[in-house]
């Protein structure tokens, strides 16, 4: 199973269009997938109390991070990184062995012509800090409100590279596992 991250709680972003592409690339390798939106986090893991004891609610995401095989996160650029909420989600998740030898793999979303490239490398430093196992290729998708068009992705060449990325990423995980 892999772990498919939308790294933004922001109603209506453009990571969980690219996330909900990369489902089926998935699952057409093989895989199954675990998505985790951010936008569907439960509200009660916002609250103070949430540091000592997570909701139950929070429970099967956790347990699905536990068990995957790998996990796949979806990254926008806010402000020259990436969104507090997915800073916020990895500080929620058991300590340390949530991301511990996890293969990892990352796609940059922006609206500039870096596709995000600032947020996904001060990712991936939260993510070798935990020990997981980066995959060494990225994708980076600039100019993102030109590649989704009726709320979808349908830039070829994006779709291209993030298949590229799922081909090489699968057996990735399937090495490490």
């Amino acid at each position: 199973m892999i772990v498919v991250i939308s790294g933004s709680n922001r109603p209506g972003n453009n990571s969980s269009v690219v996330a909900k592409t990369l489902g089926p690339m998935l699952v057409d390798a093989g895989e199954e997938v675990f998505p985790i939106d951010l936008e569907a986090l439960p509200t009660e893991l916002f609250t103070p109390e949430a540091y000592a004891e997570k909701p139950a609610a929070f429970e099967p995401i956790q347990e699905a991070i536990l068990a995957t095989d790998g996990i796949l996160t979806v990254v926008p650029e806010y402000n020259g990184s990436y969104p507090g909420a997915l800073k916020y989600f990895i500080d929620c998740l058991r300590f340390p062995e949530s991301l511990v030898a996890k293969p990892s793999a990352f796609v940059g979303v922006a609206a500039g012509k870096w596709g995000g490239l600032r947020a996904v490398e001060q990712l991936e430093m939260v993510f070798q800090y935990r020990h997981a196992h980066l995959y060494g290729r990225r994708v980076f998708l600039g100019n993102i409100f030109g590649a989704i068009s009726d709320g979808q992705l349908a830039d070829d060449e994006a779709l291209r590279r993030m298949q590229e990325l799922v081909d090489g990423f699968v057996p990735f995980c399937r090495a490490l596992k």
